[in-house]
């Protein structure tokens, strides 16, 4: 039986966060979060097909899917080119 994981590498995190950083030192903008949220939900959506019983981590993919939400909705009232710019990155629908 093969073990899946279901939370980041750090490597995977890093080069995330070296994709859609806006400047140098940046790891905490919403554009960074809303990416690293997206990975994670994409993961988690994989995982939940072949397990539809597990009810504590469709929970935990809701709760982030929601935060997303709110960080993305956060961009659109701040500046609506940047929410724009990362919609269009990560393929999302608006």
């Amino acid at each position: 039986m093969e073990v899946k994981k279901l939370s980041l590498l750090k490597e995977e995190k890093t080069l995330i966060i070296k994709e859609h950083q806006v400047h140098d030192k940046d790891n905490g903008s919403p554009e960074v979060q809303v990416a690293v949220l997206t990975t994670r939900i994409n993961q988690l959506t994989r995982h939940l097909e072949g397990n539809k019983k597990d009810f504590n981590s469709r929970l935990g993919l809701v709760k982030m899917v929601g935060k997303r939400r709110k960080l993305l909705n956060y961009l659109l009232q701040e500046d609506n080119s940047r929410y724009r710019k990362i919609i269009t990155k990560l393929k999302l629908k608006k």
